[in-house]
């Protein structure tokens, strides 16, 4: 999720990201260029290519808009308008790197991007790769670092973005994703990109949404992009560092629902053995250690979600359950 292709700041072609998706099994990419819906929702070989439109105003309030028809004309607009427009488009959204705070040590290559209004969107981008990652590195030699080996100094979710979506979520659902939002920064020339930082490939490997459908994907564009969308709106999706392992195979029941009443029995299953833990509001109410299976029968209310660490770290993300 959260890619730029050639039809706005990328330097590649949409069918040069759905080959670097093919060489590392991504399924579907959701290409989000700024203000253009210029590309086209289709299946490029095994991969399926759903086009958005990160909605950019100048310097802050990017919007990740799914589901439009045509783009958004955000002139003058405040957050809430930006959200209500894409819904009115028949859309649904995620505030882009909603929590920066830029890094002066890195200087305009790293300025602030933050939303503005967060009780008006649909949902919220809770880890974008680059931005959240950028704006800890302590200057230039760490982004050297970084960008030679991302899986060695990529740094850790940031507690804040954690903090903020737990406030949120106590008073309405609020779906999260992770994205990358990879450009492959670099210069295209003839045809190629011989210099370039952070290639969409290896990009694919670091930050990954994934998204549960009730059926296999079918090759039917309109069918595939409906289940891949409803999934999204509904939260029934994780984010995971699969580089650290696979992700796939991970379960949360209830996930992404909000009961009123209800205190069913929640189980979260990973695919292998990591550090498992159960939040209710942020605060940890039941934990197993190499364990592959956790289980919790809540008698409380609150905003529950799960997470899966490995080497001391976020391996796997849930969305949340919320129980009214």
């Amino acid at each position: 999720m959260h890619l730029h292709s050639t039809h706005s700041d990328g330097t590649g072609t949409v069918e040069e990201i759905a080959a670097a998706g093919r060489a590392t099994g991504v399924d579907v990419i959701l290409l989000t260029d700024h203000d253009t819906l210029a590309a086209d929702d289709a299946w490029h070989g095994s991969v399926l290519v759903l086009v958005g439109e990160e909605v950019s105003p100048r310097n802050q309030n990017h919007y990740l808009a799914f589901g439009l028809r045509q783009p958004i004309d955000h002139t003058g607009m405040t957050p809430a308008q930006i959200a209500a427009a894409v819904r009115d488009g028949g859309g649904f959204g995620f505030a882009a790197h909603p929590f920066s705070v830029g890094n002066a040590a890195l200087g305009r290559a790293a300025k602030a991007m933050p939303w503005r209004d967060l009780e008006c969107v649909d949902g919220i981008e809770l880890w974008n790769f680059v931005g959240d990652s950028g704006e800890q590195l302590d200057g230039w030699g760490d982004a050297v670092r970084f960008l030679r080996a991302p899986e060695r100094f990529m740094p850790d979710l940031p507690q804040r973005n954690l903090d903020e979506w737990d406030r949120l979520g106590a008073a309405r659902r609020v779906p999260v994703i992770g994205g990358l939002d990879a450009h492959q920064k670099g210069f295209r020339i003839a045809g190629r990109v011989p210099l370039r930082l952070m290639s969409y490939r290896r990009s694919f490997r670091m930050l990954t949404t994934h998204v549960l459908v009730p059926e296999l994907l079918s090759g039917d564009v309109a069918r595939d992009r409906a289940m891949v969308f409803d999934a999204l709106r509904a939260g029934r999706s994780y984010i995971a560092l699969d580089w650290l392992a696979p992700a796939r195979g991970f379960s949360f029941t209830h996930m992404g629902e909000e009961l009123h009443g209800e205190r069913p029995r929640l189980e979260v299953l990973a695919p292998r053995p990591a550090s498992l833990r159960l939040l209710r509001d942020g605060e940890v109410v039941a934990s197993a250690d190499d364990a592959a299976e956790l289980a919790f029968a809540p008698e409380e209310p609150g905003v529950y979600r799960a997470e899966a660490r490995l080497r001391g770290r976020i391996w796997i993300l849930s969305n949340a359950v919320y129980l009214r």
